[in-house]
């Protein structure tokens, strides 16, 4: 009995999942959620949303013609 006891202890206290894996998926859910919304809200507007305006809080995005090549020809 003394020997399953002495088992036991350190299997109980090892099971712990750490907090830092917890952090990182609550902060990139949040981060998700944000990033996605703020595309979303300055991509075409779905069907019946075209007349809505837009939430002050999202940031307006401009397009560039050729993103990420440099000047336009």
């Amino acid at each position: 009995m003394h020997l399953l006891l002495q088992i036991e202890a350190p299997a109980a206290a090892g099971s712990h999942f750490p907090l830092a894996f917890t952090l990182v998926y609550v902060v990139g859910f949040i981060a998700a959620v944000t990033i996605g919304s703020i595309a979303w809200y300055n991509s075409k507007r779905p069907a019946g949303w075209e007349s809505k305006e837009r939430p002050n809080f999202v940031p307006k995005v401009d397009k560039e013609e050729t993103p990420g090549l440099g000047d336009p020809k």
